[in-house]
């Protein structure tokens, strides 16, 4: 399909130039009766290079047969016309080679100092040279013009299978944390329902808030930043009904705008690390800060927590959510954000700044 519109596109052009060229002309008959043959086999030219010799030589990297199919089909297509038109030059020459009628006073020829005439008997190019010329020009012209065509189609494939690609990694990072999320979930209030029915219930109820937010919510490529805030405050709350104890988890949220938009579970992955690894609920010596500051243009997202002295192991499932993160801030963050992690003996820390107008 994109051939024929390419063919044309090109047939249009030569039309549109030699529609110009006659009406310059003072739009005379003889012109376009010389001119007309010329413009056919220029269009015929075109097509084989549309329909042959660019797609099955030249994009298909043959380019020695390409330049001699190319050479070839310029001289026949010539060839053919040149027989087909009668050498109009003729005339022109007839008219130069004329001596002046009887009366005239034809004033002295220039010549060169040994006396030789400076203008001699000029010739005319040949019909075959003037159409040589004209084949070669189209076809020239529309061979740039379909590589660059050609070269802006991969462009634009490049750039589609990328996109594509993209959104095929960031769909299994989804569905890397949404397992992960559910998985951790659970556990706490399995563990809370050995302690008390009552806080079991309000564990359900967060949950089901924090699901519906992953399920719907989270299959838009943003959503408002309360969204995102609304659900890293119910996962601390269902962590904190695992048990009475009061965690040392403190939060300080800076919002000017709450609707201002960021991609949907970029930042419950560095609260679910710092929940599972700084042994919180030994809460004698342990602390969680979560800090979020937040203007029209920007994001900055800080968390602190405690090491213990000797690692503790939890469980085997681990690791995903910080690599997750940095995979999708490369993807969907690219040169807009900074992300900062110290680590000492005694504290982990993580540090997130993004520019929301890129």
């Amino acid at each position: 399909m994109n051939r024929h519109k390419n063919f044309i596109f090109h047939a249009a052009l030569w039309l549109l130039i030699w529609a110009t060229a006659w009406i310059f002309s003072g739009s005379d008959l003889q012109f376009a009766g010389e001119n007309g043959m010329a413009l056919i086999f220029q269009i015929l030219v075109i097509a084989i290079l549309i329909y042959y010799t660019i797609p099955q030589l030249l994009l298909k990297k043959k380019y020695v047969a390409f330049t001699l199919v190319s050479i070839v089909t310029i001289l026949v297509i010539t060839l053919i016309l040149t027989r087909l038109l009668p050498d109009s030059m003729a005339g022109i020459e007839g008219e130069m080679g004329r001596l002046p009628g009887p009366g005239a006073r034809p004033g002295p020829r220039p010549r060169f100092e040994d006396g030789q005439s400076l203008l001699g008997n000029p010739r005319p190019p040949s019909r075959f040279f003037i159409n040589l010329l004209l084949i070669a020009i189209a076809y020239v012209i529309a061979t740039l013009v379909e590589i660059f065509l050609f070269a802006k189609r991969k462009e634009e494939e490049i750039i589609i299978n990328k996109n594509e690609a993209l959104q095929t990694e960031l769909k299994l990072l989804k569905s890397q944390i949404n397992p992960h999320f559910l998985f951790n979930a659970l556990n706490n209030i399995y563990a809370l329902s050995a302690i008390d029915s009552g806080r079991t219930q309000k564990s359900i109820s967060y949950l089901s808030d924090m699901l519906r937010y992953v399920l719907y919510e989270c299959e838009q490529e943003i959503v408002p930043l309360y969204k995102e805030i609304d659900y890293i405050e119910n996962y601390i709350k269902l962590f904190s009904l695992k048990s009475s104890k009061t965690y040392p988890i403190t939060t300080s949220f800076s919002i000017e705008n709450q609707n201002v938009q960021i991609v949907p579970m970029l930042l419950i992955p560095f609260l679910e690390n710092a929940l599972k690894h700084s042994n919180i609920e030994k809460v004698t010596g342990t602390f969680i800060n979560l800090k979020i500051n937040a203007t029209e243009n920007s994001i900055d997202f800080e968390l602190e927590n405690s090491k213990p002295e000797f690692k503790v192991i939890k469980d085997d499932v681990g690791g995903i959510g910080i690599e997750n993160v940095k995979k999708r801030l490369a993807i969907l963050y690219p040169n807009r954000h900074q992300l900062t992690i110290n680590e000492t003996s005694q504290a982990f820390k993580v540090n997130l700044k993004l520019e929301l107008n890129g």
